[in-house]
């Protein structure tokens, strides 16, 4: 019997009831493991580009190639390094851009750690930890061909991505003129690519391990779900990522406990700023 299924629904209260269930996890499709953490069990899992206003409404999702170019535009010195669109995306990420990532992390005590982080003065609330257990064949590096063409999708208008036809068969499909010019925004970056874009690969998700470009990245050990066009992750998973949780109380307790093994705000967020926070906090005086 596969031991992710007994987690489902585990509520655990302790670091060492966390660490406990994370060892005791059998893997036995030997899949890779990656952790988010959300401090509210209600929050869904969707990129920033794709969430609803109060009326249901997509607030960015229109303004994707907008927003891309915008902040590209404004802070052109921040992104001079970056190869790929892909790159560019991340960093956006990284400044609280609208995109089509999610975070995720390797390592299980920082997901535990954002899932106690926000609003511990409203105690009941329960966090949760998210287990993605993921297939290697959808695990992909920095410099794949496939997330070149997912991440260069921000690229194109919102009216060129309604007019992309999924059913053309494969040499049709890549006539079409927005897959024409997709391919001219992979070409930039890859200048050998085919011009063969697998129509399959555009409404994918998949996990990319990318350039940690930042500190923030490295210390989170950040990886991230890039999501292709109108792609959608089920609450419970879909046929290559399954989706383990593990509910979270008492979670000022955990961030106190969390603290002894240095994983904090100053360790989680190494700048200043964050640092300030966390020794003033550290140091008050309690009268």
């Amino acid at each position: 019997m596969d031991k992710r299924k007994n987690i489902e629904n585990i509520h655990i209260d302790s670091l060492v009831k966390f660490i406990a269930q994370i060892l005791n996890i059998e893997n036995k499709n030997h899949q890779k493991i990656f952790y988010r953490g959300h401090s509210n069990e209600n929050y869904f899992l969707e990129p920033s580009l794709f969430r609803k206003n109060n009326q249901s409404h997509p607030e960015y999702c229109s303004q994707e190639h907008i927003l891309y170019r915008e902040l590209y535009m404004s802070e052109y010195k921040e992104f001079i390094n970056d190869k790929y669109t892909l790159d560019k995306l991340v960093r956006m990420q990284h400044y609280s851009m609208p995109t089509r990532l999610l975070d995720l992390t390797s390592n299980p005590l920082i997901a535990l750690y954002f899932a106690c982080k926000s609003s511990i003065e409203i105690d009941e609330r329960v966090g949760e930890v998210i287990l993605f257990f993921i297939n290697h064949k959808y695990i992909k590096y920095y410099d794949s061909d496939t997330a070149s063409c997912i991440a260069n999708l921000a690229r194109l208008s919102h009216d060129e991505k309604k007019a992309i036809n999924f059913n053309r068969e494969k040499e049709r499909f890549n006539q079409q003129p927005s897959i024409k010019k997709l391919l001219h925004f992979i070409r930039e970056e890859k200048p050998f690519f085919e011009p063969r874009i697998d129509k399959y690969d555009l409404e994918n998700i998949i996990c990319i391990k990318g350039i940690k470009n930042n500190i923030r990245i490295s210390s989170q050990s950040g990886v991230f779900l890039l999501f292709g066009l109108n792609a959608t992750l089920n609450e419970n998973g879909n046929e290559h990522i399954e989706i383990q949780r593990i509910k979270i109380h008492n979670r000022k307790k955990i961030l106190q406990e969390l603290d002894l093994i240095n994983i904090n705000e100053s360790t989680v967020f190494p700048d200043i700023e964050s640092s300030a926070r966390y020794i003033s906090y550290k140091n008050r005086s309690i009268i």
